[in-house]
């Protein structure tokens, strides 16, 4: 994208990339400029904090952290900016991304982080998410989410079944 991000889009690892497809596919959807990182918190603490702290002066409104397993990565975007972290729980282990929702849902008072379903639906949410609060002060956009709304309700009126 050639302006500057608006959202940025970080996860643990590379391996987190295609869960987090449909929500970099919806910002572009939505021409929403936007940046993909990986930040891990366990490998690249010093660049998590950077990134972190360097994002809001970056011009960032928003950051939608993916992590899995012990999944500190929004959480700990969450400790070192204001900006809004919506996280999305990657299924990457044994428990199928449970561990990763749990662990991101109890966030201590004070350090809130919206955290949505596990993997690709959550990872469109989250997208979706971004737009909508983007949409509070970019009417056009609201516009272009609100049709986008209603082309997702035609197809469910106008969807047959076989037979």
């Amino acid at each position: 994208m050639n302006a500057s991000p608006t959202v940025g889009v970080v996860m643990g690892s590379k391996s987190d990339y295609e869960v987090l497809l449909p929500c970099l596919d919806l910002l572009r959807e939505f021409a929403i400029p936007h940046e993909a990182r990986i930040v891990s918190a366990h490998r690249t603490p010093d660049w998590l904090f950077q990134y972190a702290e360097q994002a809001e002066p970056r011009g960032l409104k928003i950051i939608i952290a993916a992590a899995g397993g012990a999944a500190h990565l929004p959480g700990m975007i969450a400790a070192k900016t204001i900006l809004p972290v919506l996280a999305v729980p990657i299924p990457s282990t044994c428990l199928q991304g449970i561990d990763s929702l749990l662990s991101i849902v109890q966030m201590p008072k004070g350090v809130p982080v919206a955290t949505l379903a596990i993997g690709k639906p959550g990872a469109a949410n989250a997208a979706l998410l971004a737009v909508a609060i983007l949409a509070g002060h970019d009417a056009e956009l609201g516009n272009r989410l609100r049709s986008w709304r209603e082309a997702r309700r035609r197809e469910v009126l106008e969807a047959e079944l076989p037979g």
